[in-house]
């Protein structure tokens, strides 16, 4: 039997810390075995030893850098030697940087650009043909409401979110009927250390930060409902509803203004 041989996951980017990490530890309060992916090799390993501790379930780890080009196929290896089938993917991993697009270095740039798109368009693919031949699966992918629009300050980012949320929705229509489930989750501002790696003083920020407690409990609800999108907070869902009722550059003066990014 299939379930002999192999270890079913639930496979988590970004699991060191903030939405991953914090999605990795409801996962295993609910008897998920995990496979814990982050390139901070301490922070991931100590997660992974408490998690195991009462003996529920079982945590892998596999200590990648998914800026890497290489990086996803390595992870995908590494699944394939320990016998690891993956029912449930969690693209978390995300990186950003705060200020004028203009002032991004080359090597920043494409290491969110890897991070953001390139390696969750390859993890999905690596891992969807299994789910599909199975008929049964899943996939959240963390993005933002910052991919909904332009954010003036953060341009970058805004734009890898917006591949994400529009690869979701392709997916979503194009796996009906083949057992997997697509959902993807978009928060606006969470109260992690993100902005600090991002150079974001959240003191600038003019919206409230709500916690990551929010943003796992509604990705795992709206999972279970099959919903294609999820916005964890009523503000979320306001803002998303708000842009229908006026312009488009008003949508993204208003995204930049709430942001609060300074120029330099």
């Amino acid at each position: 039997m299939l379930s002999d041989m192999f270890m079913f996951v639930t496979l988590i980017t970004g699991a060191s810390m903030g939405i991953g990490e914090a999605l990795a530890r409801e996962f295993a309060s609910k008897g998920h075995n995990l496979l814990l992916v982050a390139r901070s090799g301490e922070k991931l390993i100590s997660l992974a030893e408490e998690l195991r501790k009462d003996g529920r379930v079982k945590v892998e780890v596999c200590v990648e850098d998914l800026s890497v080009v290489d990086g996803p196929a390595r992870v995908y290896e590494f699944c394939c030697r320990q016998h690891i089938k993956v029912d449930l993917l969690v693209n978390c991993a995300g990186l950003s940087r705060a200020g004028g697009f203009y002032d991004i270095p080359t090597g920043k740039l494409e290491e969110i650009v890897m991070v953001n798109m390139m390696a969750m368009a390859l993890l999905t693919r690596l891992f969807l043909a299994d789910m599909v031949e199975r008929n049964e699966g899943g996939i959240i992918n963390i993005a933002s409401l910052g991919g909904l629009q332009g954010v003036p300050g953060l341009g970058l980012y805004s734009a890898t979110k917006a591949f994400v949320i529009t690869l979701s929705e392709a997916l979503y229509m194009e796996l009906r009927g083949k057992g997997v489930k697509v959902v993807v989750v978009c928060p606006g501002f969470i109260e992690t250390d993100f902005f600090e790696h991002a150079g974001h003083n959240t003191a600038h920020l003019r919206l409230p930060l709500s916690g990551v407690e929010v943003v796992v409990s509604a990705a795992i609800n709206g999972l279970k409902k099959n919903k294609l999108y999820v916005y964890p907070t009523l503000l979320d869902k306001a803002l998303v509803l708000s842009q229908r009722v006026v312009s488009r550059k008003t949508v993204i003066r208003l995204a930049g203004f709430f942001a609060a990014v300074p120029d330099g």
